[in-house]
């Protein structure tokens, strides 16, 4: 008994610091907002587990002696729920210390052993639901003898596996641990079951005695615990089960590595993006069309992209970023002009207008031109970032340019993003374009 009482207070008090967001290892300081190593994340689970493994022995002790001295059905059912529980938590803590293991065999680790725990755990939940039919059933209804300790003993039980249920809970959302989240699950429905058990001996107590159809109200409460163990059984199974099944990681998170692909000014299409989750951890292939063709370049900037997603998204144990260079039948070429008639500026960031001329690859003729005013002229600071920024955006592919860029903040910009700065002495656009498409392409159109 006193094994029990010490662990409800320590799950308590791990609950009341975890709520103010004060970390659970003293000697380990971290920021509130700062990510929790994988190593001590392991050891949160794991430790989470092993508190669970020892309530919930503790509850069956309780349970199974109120049990024999109430002579109570939904007593006994409680019982033999928390008798499985403690057996499942048990091979859960095993399981959570050989998930993080990597071996030669094993390469991308065994964190599926989390889900296949889950699985296991359901089935454990099915057996005691069994158990429950059985003795609803099979076994004689007897009026239970239900006195004030008892009452009081389930009342400590209900509040014990509410408070860890909350404080599984909590570290499972943080951990992202399915294996966790499934054990926080199912104490939430024995909190609910125990508090039914607890009602059923409070009407006991009073003699309240009624039928429902010929059944008794113990054996009411029996039922409606059964009820509670069906449906989470069903969700760990469901949920383990698409896991071990390789189906796709949730949309939400699939939208966020998209959104953090797609804002690299180098990534022209995103061809694919598959994603599958193993334990807590999450795996991630996709494939991009990017606007270069130098395969050096294009191999930093997928390495920047998997940083990117590792960085951003939490529990990616591994991501795969496969690319290929843009296949283009057009090009879009920006040209600064000092006004709307063609002449160059000699300012990048302070030009009043952009040419956007539109020229077909095949034979170098120019498609479409036309002038657009410059957003960023107004600006008062970093106008050439800000104009190279936007012209990424406009998919521009080539600038031409009066002056040099290459070593400062919108040369950098514009070739991350793969644009190539041609230089020329030209001072209209027509002429310009000329040097840049070859003196034999005559058809540079008129601005406008």
């Amino acid at each position: 008994m006193i094994i029990f009482f010490i662990i409800t207070i320590s799950t308590f008090l791990r609950f009341q610091r975890f709520q103010r967001g004060f970390p659970l290892v003293e000697s380990n300081k971290k920021k509130e907002d700062a990510p929790e190593p994988a190593d001590d994340e392991a050891r949160t689970i794991q430790r989470v587990a092993l508190i669970g493994f020892l309530l919930n022995l503790a509850l069956v002790v309780v349970k199974g002696v109120l049990a024999v001295l109430s002579g109570s059905l939904a007593v006994t059912a409680s019982a033999i729920d928390s008798g499985t529980d403690s057996l499942a938590s048990l091979v859960l803590y095993g399981g959570l210390k050989l998930s993080e293991r990597k071996t030669r065999t094993f390469p991308l680790g065994l964190y599926k052993i989390e889900n296949i725990i889950s699985v296991l755990l359901a089935l454990f939940i099915f057996f005691a639901g069994y158990e429950i039919a059985r003795h609803i059933f099979i076994s004689e209804p007897t009026i239970p003898d239900i006195s004030v300790p008892i009452i009081a003993w389930l009342l400590a039980a209900t509040i014990s596996i509410f408070l860890f249920g909350q404080y599984a809970l909590r570290v499972s959302r943080r951990t992202e641990s399915p294996t966790l989240k499934a054990e926080a699950l199912h104490r939430q429905t024995d909190s609910l079951s125990s508090l039914v058990v607890l009602a059923s001996a409070v009407i006991s107590y009073f003699g309240f005695e009624f039928e429902f159809f010929g059944i008794s109200i113990d054996q009411v409460g029996a039922a409606l615990v059964l009820i509670f163990v069906g449906h989470t059984g069903w969700e760990l199974l469901s949920d383990g089960m698409r896991v071990l099944l390789d189906a796709s990681i949730d949309f939400d998170t699939l939208d966020k590595v998209r959104k953090i692909m797609k804002s690299h000014p180098s990534v022209a299409q995103i061809t694919s993006l598959v994603g599958r989750s193993a334990g807590r951890y999450r795996f991630l292939q996709g494939s991009v069309v990017l606007r270069t063709d130098d395969l050096e370049k294009a191999h930093r900037i997928s390495h920047q992209i998997e940083s990117d997603i590792h960085r951003q998204i939490p529990h990616v144990e591994r991501v795969s970023i496969h690319y290929e260079p843009q296949t283009r039948e057009y090009s879009r070429i920006a040209v600064p002009l000092a006004d709307d008639r063609g002449t160059l500026s000699t300012h990048f960031g302070d030009s009043p207008y952009f040419a956007v001329v539109l020229v077909r690859l095949a034979d170098h003729q120019v498609e479409r031109k036309e002038i657009v005013a410059n957003p960023h002229a107004q600006a008062e600071k970093a106008k050439g970032i800000l104009v190279s920024e936007w012209l990424v955006g406009q998919k521009v592919d080539q600038v031409v340019l009066k002056s040099e860029v290459k070593h400062k903040g919108p040369g950098y910009v514009l070739s991350d993003a793969g644009v190539e700065i041609h230089l020329t002495s030209a001072n209209h656009l027509d002429e310009a374009l000329r040097t840049v498409l070859g003196p034999e392409n005559k058809n540079t159109g008129t601005a406008g």
